[in-house]
């Protein structure tokens, strides 16, 4: 996924000339803002830095990035090929572009089934933690003045 990304930013840094360079500075905008933000959180990962950080829910997280860098590229690409002057390496970049989003695309699919099963996971371990938080305290004596007077 990020080599595609990667080779598609190379692909679109080889252009030398451009007469209008508005959907060539924005695929080049896209593929390098997703580098950075897909390697910055790929190296938290790594580096399970995330772990340190639980305010943050990471599924949801990870899930936004692929969502966006799949519309992100989406657009851009489509922008690039509507735009290009069909040389060799516009034509790559398309391609890649492509690619990469495609990728992105799986990768977000997969992104949302992890988020909807941590979610029920979640959910179901609230469920029980305040069916049991509810049934003992039905177990403790809320008048323990009571029970000493009957004693």
């Amino acid at each position: 996924m990020r080599v595609l990304a990667l080779i598609a930013f190379i692909c679109i840094e080889t252009i030398m000339e451009c007469s209008p360079c508005k959907g060539l500075y924005f695929f080049e905008f896209v593929s390098c803002s997703v580098l950075v933000v897909t390697g910055v959180l790929l190296l938290m990962f790594s580096l399970n830095l995330h772990i340190r950080i639980p305010q943050i829910n990471w599924n949801l997280t990870d899930l936004v990035n692929t969502g966006l860098s799949t519309f992100f590229f989406f657009i851009a690409s489509v922008v690039l090929a509507t735009l290009n002057h069909k040389t060799g390496a516009e034509i790559a970049a398309v391609i890649f572009g492509f690619l990469a989003m495609a990728m992105y695309a799986v990768n977000t699919y997969l992104a949302i089934k992890k988020w909807r099963v941590n979610s029920r996971q979640q959910n179901s371990g609230q469920t029980s933690d305040s069916i049991c938080a509810r049934t003992e305290s039905r177990e403790v004596d809320h008048h323990p003045e009571i029970q000493r007077l009957d004693a």
